[in-house]
């Protein structure tokens, strides 16, 4: 009796095995539960950044590490994180393009395209006013958890992309030592998205060509960059109405005030008719509708198309359209107005504009592609 008692446990045990070995939707991965062999001793990161910016938002509970950045941007730059490995955060954010991708709208690994524009991801780290063209995630961790699962982006779910992370031969490795995690089936979604926004908050722009004449005094400004400057601050206009005003929204060092406005661009018989909502669609308040973020203008020389459906594919058409004065929407900004704008002025706003160009941000070593 014992014998085929034995017998039978082998079998079972056999059978057990054989389940695990099965690669089919019935079975198991018995690798998941592993202990993960590497160490466990993160490095803190200092974040640089000059005093004329605000603070950083750095969470408590997501600190800056060498390991979890590190970690960070091999998740941004994997097309692992797709459904069919073809398509990476760092596709629509190339960091030559200050981190966009140069089209109107993104194309998605379905080959649909989305609704809007991809944004630039410098200066992320100091924003404290929700993420996305219409704000609808509070934190660089939850926005980092959308595109994901988005089937006109990555069109992926989490828990496929857990599994992937956690049969990977160094991704076990890389969450350990980012983390602490003691096995791979501690792998996460939430762990993933902390290691993408510590590589976001990393990207920080303050080398243009502006800030080495305006705040470090290395040179001068030409005739034309000067005189462009004076026409986007409003400080600078004295009391006449008859100015661009620009600074009213690209504000602050940033060069953008992190909010959210209707800008004049749409056409529509009231509030209702806005073909995409933005804001609107995230607070339901109904004065919110056609209502975008104003994106920073640091190295906008680099970010064309322009708006948030790209519509404009040039600076001198973004200028043309704020000098018409927009629409009358009810709830456009009260700033936009017409005013004069004649080909001088327009080629002096580019000329400055052009001074926001940081060619240091966009050739940095760490903030490129580590497969490539």
């Amino acid at each position: 009796m014992k014998i085929k008692i034995l017998s039978l446990l082998a079998l079972a045990g056999a059978l057990a095995l054989a389940a695990c070995n099965d690669d089919g939707p019935t079975g198991c991965d018995c690798t998941e539960d592993e202990l993960i062999e590497a160490p466990y001793n993160p490095q803190p990161y200092e974040l640089v950044y000059p005093e004329r910016f605000p603070r950083p938002i750095l969470p408590e509970d997501n600190p800056l590490t060498d390991e979890g950045i590190a970690l960070g941007r091999n998740l941004f730059y994997d097309p692992i994180l797709s459904s069919d490995s073809t398509l990476s955060c760092g596709t629509c954010h190339n960091p030559r393009l200050s981190f966009t991708d140069g089209q109107a709208t993104s194309l998605g690994v379905l080959g649909l395209r989305g609704r809007r524009s991809s944004m630039s991801l410098a200066n992320l780290a100091f924003n404290a006013n929700g993420f996305f063209w219409d704000g609808r995630s509070a934190t660089l961790e939850e926005q980092a958890l959308l595109p994901i699962e988005d089937h006109l982006e990555m069109n992926e779910t989490w828990e496929n992309v857990e599994e992937k992370l956690r049969r990977h031969p160094q991704y076990p490795a890389l969450f350990r030592k980012a983390f602490g995690i003691e096995r791979k089936s501690e792998i996460t979604r939430e762990l993933a998205a902390k290691a993408i926004a510590q590589f976001e908050r990393t990207l920080v722009s303050y080398n243009s060509r502006f800030d080495k004449v305006v705040w470090e005094q290395q040179g001068w400004p030409t005739d034309s960059e000067q005189r462009g400057r004076d026409l986007f601050f409003v400080e600078f206009a004295g009391n006449t109405q008859d100015h661009p005003g620009c600074s009213h929204c690209h504000g602050s060092a940033l060069f953008t005030e992190n909010r959210y406005f209707n800008n004049g661009i749409s056409d529509v018989d009231g509030l209702e008719g806005f073909p995409d909502k933005g804001l609107g669609e995230v607070t339901g308040n109904i004065y919110d509708n056609g209502k975008f973020r104003a994106p920073s203008l640091r190295n906008i020389e680099l970010t064309a198309p322009y708006m948030h459906d790209g519509r404009f594919n040039t600076l001198e058409e973004v200028l043309g359209h704020y000098a018409s004065g927009g629409h009358g929407v009810i709830n456009e900004d009260a700033n936009i107005q017409p005013f004069t704008l004649t080909e001088q002025d327009k080629q002096d706003l580019i000329a400055f504009l052009k001074m926001l160009t940081d060619t240091t941000f966009v050739n940095k070593p760490e903030f490129q592609n580590p497969f490539e």
